[in-house]
């Protein structure tokens, strides 16, 4: 005890509670250092891909050259990780590249395609995923009526939202086909649940147009 009446830790005891405290301190930075680096990758790889994709789309090239090692295809069957398009939710503020797939590398990057879905411009549900607590963070605050536009190297298609729902996730349903052209987006749920999320949030839309001919 010293003259303050407080007990004094040992030596040994303050060194250890130093090193656990700078320690704490480190990891702390790495996590903080790792998130923001994968942040300004998915970025970074977002300008890219876009800047590529509307160089092309202006050229309107037979055989487009690639995108950061990814082809932009023309024809309806996209190999893993080429580029789909560009999806735009102008009222809460998404623009997002989309790429064919929906593996952890591809939807760390950009939104997905599911490959077992429609691709834009044929008759079918065409559903894409992205993560809640990056692309699709925004989602939350989607709302009947919103028009979502997927713009591809074979047209433009405007989609108009008229459901919300929120399932569990083994709800396959959602990505059941449909006669007419529609599009369904996928996150987790809640977006604001710490590790893994237990649900799915699911937005239907209907396509309204599109500037490409039938197929």
């Amino acid at each position: 005890m010293n003259s303050s009446g407080n007990v004094a830790l040992p030596r040994a005891t303050h060194s250890f509670l130093r090193w656990c405290s700078r320690l704490c301190l480190l990891i702390g930075l790495a996590a903080i250092a790792w998130c923001v680096y994968f942040w300004v990758d998915a970025r970074v790889d977002q300008i890219v891909q876009r800047q590529r994709f509307d160089a092309i789309s202006l050229r309107k090239d037979p055989d487009p050259a690639p995108v950061v090692g990814r082809d932009v295809l023309e024809t309806p069957k996209l190999a893993i990780g080429s580029v789909l398009g560009q999806m735009e939710i102008p009222r809460i503020g998404i623009s997002l590249m989309v790429l064919e797939g929906d593996s952890d590398p591809i939807l760390r990057r950009a939104a997905g395609h599911l490959e077992s879905t429609a691709i834009p411009g044929q008759p079918g549900n065409v559903a894409i995923a992205a993560h809640r607590d990056s692309f699709f963070r925004a989602l939350r605050n989607i709302r009947d009526q919103d028009v979502i536009t997927l713009s591809t190297l074979t047209g433009t298609y405007r989609y108009q939202v008229d459901s919300v729902e929120v399932v569990g996730p083994n709800a396959t349903e959602v990505l059941a086909d449909s006669p007419q052209p529609t599009l369904t987006l996928i996150t987790c749920y809640p977006f604001y649940y710490v590790g893994p999320a237990p649900k799915r949030f699911i937005v239907h839309a209907q396509q309204l147009s599109s500037d490409s001919p039938a197929r």
